[in-house]
């Protein structure tokens, strides 16, 4: 028996979000790339067919709006600060004495990861669907780039979770691979200085197409 379509596409979409989260993050792939065209395409025919179908999140909606003219600046529910460099180890210890204070018991703990030198960016959630993507700014403000956010796609639409919060806020840097950045300078006439200038023109592009194309 033939599916409705309104679950159908939500089948669709809950998958092709699945796989693209497996292929584009985990580097894992679920589905060969010709079944994945095969189930986008089919998607794309029932969005068209029934265009109530379409929401936001969609795996055909990423790039779909047409450039922008300019970008909006946008106020940080909570301030985006940048991080403060430690060139030496008074620096640190310093540091140390300062966080102490704001501990609870005394209580600290430490994690360490490699820096990524790219752009930050915030992402706003509201009930587990990407509303905003914007730049630090001056910390307290920044542009709302999520046209552009949107055409990143390691960065989900929906959070795969079953009970969102009402309201969720993830901060990070959208940076270029030193192998991307190689392959975007090759094909151009005059190259990139560095990959974080290039992730930082790229999420500059007022048409969010060029984003998607480089692969930031």
């Amino acid at each position: 028996m033939e599916q409705p379509p309104a679950l159908r596409a939500a089948e669709l979409r809950e998958l092709l979000q699945r796989a693209g989260h497996a292929y584009y993050v985990l580097q894992a792939p679920i589905l060969p790339d010709e079944v994945y065209d095969r189930l986008y395409r089919e998607l794309q025919d029932l969005e068209h067919s029934y265009p109530e179908l379409v929401i936001p999140d969609s795996p055909t909606q990423r790039v779909g709006a047409a450039p922008a003219v300019e970008f909006l600046t946008v106020g940080h529910r909570v301030p985006l600060y940048s991080l403060e460099n430690a060139f030496d180890w008074g620096d640190m210890t310093d540091w140390e004495v300062r966080w102490q204070k704001l501990a609870p018991d005394g209580e600290t703990g430490y994690v360490c990861e490699l820096k990524m030198d790219g752009v930050a960016l915030a992402l706003s959630y509201e009930n587990g669907v990407l509303v905003r993507g914007a730049t630090r700014g001056d910390g307290e403000a920044g542009e709302d780039i999520t046209g552009n956010v949107r055409a990143i796609r390691s960065i989900p639409l929906r959070l795969q979770t079953a009970a969102p919060p009402a309201w969720l806020e993830v901060r990070g840097e959208a940076f270029l691979s030193w192998e991307r950045f190689a392959e975007l300078n090759r094909a151009k006439e005059v190259p990139f200085a560095n990959p974080r200038n290039a992730v930082a023109g790229t999420l500059r592009q007022l048409d969010p197409r060029v984003v998607a194309e480089r692969r930031p």
